[in-house]
């Protein structure tokens, strides 16, 4: 396997997202189903291949080594994860697929298999609460597959969100979330918008 040594420092991943204009400000729909006055476009910070390139393989170097040379295939839940699951699998050298919701639940389709015993990465574009990695670990459990780590370009959790593996996120963002109860008043005056959410408002 080739070596992974690029590393990044926040300060340089977060230049990727503004330079992309993938770092957005108003009133947002997650699709956690909570809001926030920013957004993260993870579509737009990907849509650049080598710049998608160089942030899963700085994702990569930060993955725990004994860990990161067990992994033999990824796995990215769709749509979000598709992009960054490709490019992980890019800089791993392993193949990369993607579970989806046909009828609401994630399933691996389009002739996506996983043999037992495959040691699985899961990776996100981005952690709200993590239901959705959990349920695609559930989805990737199902068909044979062994998840040993987790990863997602940005953990906006705050620390919160669990899979039963070791998680790695290449940055970590604070931006505060609300329930639709708890908006602050300016937020609250605006709009939402759901900017590529699975929850319509």
């Amino acid at each position: 396997m080739t070596r992974i040594t690029l590393t990044m420092q926040d300060d340089a991943v977060l230049a990727e997202f503004r330079a992309s204009k993938a770092l957005l400000e108003g009133h947002f729909l997650l699709s956690s189903g909570r809001h926030s006055a920013h957004y993260l476009q993870c579509a737009r910070v990907l849509m650049n291949p080598e710049r998608a390139a160089r942030l899963a393989t700085a994702l990569a170097a930060k993955l725990p080594h004994d860990l990161r040379r067990q992994i033999n295939k990824v796995v990215a839940p769709a749509m979000g994860g598709v992009i960054i699951g490709h490019e992980m699998g890019r800089a791993l050298q392993v193949d990369a697929m993607f579970v989806e919701r046909p009828e609401g639940t994630f399933e691996l389709r389009r002739g996506f298999s996983l043999e037992p015993g495959d040691k699985v990465l899961m990776v996100e574009d981005v952690v709200t609460t993590g239901k959705s990695s959990q349920e695609a670990i559930v989805a990737i459990d199902a068909a044979g597959g062994e998840v040993i780590a987790a990863a997602a370009l940005v953990d906006r959790s705050a620390g919160t969100a669990e899979f039963g593996v070791p998680f790695t996120a290449l940055v970590a963002l604070t931006f505060p979330t609300y329930a639709a109860d708890e908006l602050p008043p300016e937020l609250a005056a605006r709009p939402a918008i759901k900017p590529g959410s699975r929850v319509q408002p």
